[in-house]
């Protein structure tokens, strides 16, 4: 399962435009930063670290080690420093990353999601994450989980301030998504893999999912592209899209998709490839861990 490494791969070259786009407009807000700090508190952030390290699983090299050695082949084809990972029991399937500045971040995956999935689509998710890292999505997506995952519980004070952000938050992430989708592609090199994964999410079981199509669901992603034909579908489209922190499933398969037809998907992967031979030695993907 092992790609070949992209040296020197920088963020910027497989930012999606709307990603880009967003985070400028939320760097016009003043203070994000602060805030993060001050709805985490002192002690917040430890907390949640402390609180992952009690409820979750960390994985290493004695450790479910196939998945760590999934996780090192997708940092080592990103080209990027190796961050804590760990399994948590969860029912509903999802996984993410939590990034402060200055500490060393770590990915989440819920056990619900892995059951769903192969080996290549659990890397899929890993290198997903691993796209937030790489493209230094720290602060607001440290928001954005408070918003998704413990803002009511944080403060009085801190939900009101994440209810009068939460639109642009919410923008923010799910155009940050697309990008990251991108990241699982050059970390897979398999759009269908990526689909794969995004068609699970929107009707997959431990059951259904050696069943279902990836082709026919590429065929309804255009489908639902194609409602945005008339003003009606776009308005009807933004609507039910407004409060979520995630595009919907057919919407990412349908840019991965396209991204990977495009030229500038093949230019990345021939000019950032190189030969390996398992000597190399490179930033962020060799070290002892």
């Amino acid at each position: 399962m092992s790609n070949i490494p992209l040296i020197g791969l920088k963020a910027d070259q497989f930012r999606h435009p709307l990603d880009l786009e967003a985070t400028n407009t939320l760097k016009q807000l003043p203070g994000l930063d602060l805030m993060v700090r001050q709805l985490l508190g002192q002690l917040g952030e430890q907390f949640f670290m402390l609180e992952n390290l009690a409820a979750s699983v960390q994985v290493g090299e004695n450790q479910l080690p196939h998945l760590h050695h999934l996780l090192l082949d997708a940092c080592k084809t990103l080209d990027l420093e190796v961050p804590q990972l760990y399994v948590r029991q969860h029912p509903m399937p999802n996984a993410y990353t939590f990034a402060m500045r200055g500490k060393q971040p770590f990915v989440v995956m819920h056990t619900s999601l892995i059951d769903l999935l192969t080996e290549a689509e659990i890397q899929a998710v890993i290198a997903h994450e691993l796209g937030h890292l790489k493209c230094e999505h720290g602060v607001y997506l440290t928001l954005a989980n408070l918003i998704v995952l413990a803002a009511g519980q944080v403060s009085p004070w801190g939900t009101l301030l994440v209810q009068g952000l939460q639109a642009q938050i919410l923008e923010w992430l799910r155009c940050a998504e697309f990008t990251c989708d991108r990241a699982a592609l050059l970390a897979t090199q398999d759009p269908k893999v990526v689909a794969s994964v995004l068609m699970k999410l929107a009707g997959g079981s431990p059951a259904l999912a050696p069943k279902l199509n990836v082709d026919a669901f590429l065929a309804q992603a255009r489908a639902y592209d194609d409602i945005s034909t008339s003003q009606l579908g776009e308005m009807l489209k933004q609507a039910q899209t407004a409060q979520l922190s995630h595009p919907v499933p057919v919407l990412r398969a349908r840019e991965i998709d396209r991204w990977a037809s495009s030229k500038d998907y093949e230019s990345l992967v021939q000019n950032r490839s190189v030969c390996y031979d398992g000597k190399a030695n490179h930033k962020g993907g060799w070290r002892n861990w």
